[in-house]
């Protein structure tokens, strides 16, 4: 492509999503380019890969890359601060046993690698370059894309298609006042990078922590380096009243933890201490003439299952078919669209009824007790390795644990059934 301000496909974002589309437009001889707002690396959370992240790594040509800068993250462990206990979900035991790890990165790097590929792709990939407005033609007209480099220059693009992957700044959505805040998941972090945090060993190596506390949870990450990924997230009544800096508030809500206070004991923070705002949202038009949005961009859910880079690389994958399609045949290019939005809904649809009632005291017992009758556990540890887009031996599984829950829920509500550890407060 001789000229870069008229490309088949301009990609806003140059994180998973973005850098995961970029790519494979360019494999296909498309014409792209690819601004990000920043330079890489950058810090960002999500370090946590799904078993379903393997393929998508292994089409850019990358997977290789990716492993030597991962953790090897054969399952994630849930620990009840109520009780103690710990349950293992290995990715062993899911219904789909064609990958059965992940790797747990440093986002910095992963993105930064991501970017490089897609630039070595041929895939051009412009860094600190934000955009600052759209404009669209009308039928078979191209838009008219405005950003800002690091120097203050305008910079203008007409590209044929627009991807937008530009994560939770949701650019498109922002400007067309599509995006719906879900208030039910209302929810905060705060995070930050640990040394000398104990590591899990023996057949619990590599896993992801997740800590059930009073109300919220904790993600505990080991990292290359000797690094822990240590977060937490909680509702409103977790950060009422709270006062202080970040990082006093981030320790507070650490020492309130019985298990995750143990394991870091003598333990060095060495990052700085990050916070944000956990709204999950979605927009109601994700696509339209000549444009989708892919990844955040397009909606937004707990990070708690560690789907958000996999459910990015997902709809980069997704979005650049559905644009590579549009650019020969507009018609059926946007029939894709619309059914790309369409399953990446429903796959955040699928997770988010786990997310949204985890801290409800029977789901809690349930994962500390999982039962495989009807396979309900490897159901689970299916969609905890990332199959969300439909798979039909996860059908009686996850139909059984949701009646089981629903059940338990009523005779709990009545005062009947056994007494579970997670509930009794409740039940006072």
């Amino acid at each position: 492509m001789s000229d870069i301000s008229s490309p088949d496909v301009l990609v806003i974002g140059g994180g998973p999503a973005g850098s995961t589309a970029a790519a494979q437009l360019a494999m296909q001889g498309r014409g792209v380019v690819m601004v990000e707002k920043e330079a890489h690396p950058r810090f960002h959370i999500g370090e946590s890969l799904l078993p379903r992240n393997l393929d998508i790594l292994e089409r850019l040509g990358v997977l290789e890359e990716v492993r030597a800068i991962g953790v090897h993250k054969p399952g994630a462990e849930f620990v009840s601060d109520r009780t103690g206990r710990s349950c293992a979900f290995p990715f062993a035991n899911a219904l789909d046993k064609t990958r059965t790890h992940a790797w747990q990165v440093k986002r910095a790097e992963l993105d930064a690698l991501l970017f490089a590929n897609a630039r070595r792709r041929g895939a051009t990939a412009l860094e600190n370059t934000r955009v600052t407005d759209i404009r669209f033609g009308g039928a078979g007209e191209r838009a008219v894309v405005q950003a800002q480099d690091a120097s203050g220059a305008t910079l203008e693009f007409s590209p044929r298609y627009v991807l937008d992957a530009s994560g939770r700044d949701t650019f498109l959505a922002g400007r067309m006042r599509v995006k719906d805040m879900n208030k039910y998941n209302n929810t905060a972090a705060i995070y930050g990078h640990f040394s000398g945090v104990e590591r899990r060993e023996g057949e619990l190596d590599g896993y992801i922590s997740i800590h059930l506390a009073e109300d919220g949870w904790f993600w505990l990450i080991p990292l290359p380096g000797g690094v822990m990924s240590i977060g937490f997230v909680g509702n409103q009544s977790a950060w009422k009243g709270r006062k202080g800096t970040p990082q006093e508030m981030f320790l507070t809500r650490i020492a309130s933890s019985p298990t995750v206070k143990a394991r870091v004991a003598g333990a060095e923070l060495v990052s700085d201490v990050f916070s944000t705002g956990n709204y999950s949202y979605r927009a109601r038009q994700g696509c339209g003439e000549g444009f989708l949005m892919i990844g955040d961009a397009y909606g937004f859910v707990d990070p708690m299952f560690s789907t958000g880079v996999m459910m990015a690389m997902t709809a980069g994958e997704l979005g650049a078919k559905a644009a590579h399609v549009w650019l020969d045949d507009p018609v059926r290019g946007q029939r894709m669209a619309e059914r790309t939005n369409r399953e990446l809904a429903r796959a955040m649809d699928r997770i988010s009824w786990l997310i949204y009632r985890i801290n409800d005291p029977v789901m809690r017992s349930l994962f500390m007790a999982p039962s495989n009758r009807l396979w309900m556990r490897d159901g689970i540890i299916n969609m905890l390795a990332g199959n969300l887009r439909g798979d039909v031996r996860a059908v009686v599984p996850i139909l059984s644990f949701k009646t089981v829950f629903y059940v338990a829920s009523a005779l709990h509500r009545m005062g009947l059934g056994p007494k579970m550890p997670e509930a009794l407060p409740t039940a006072a």
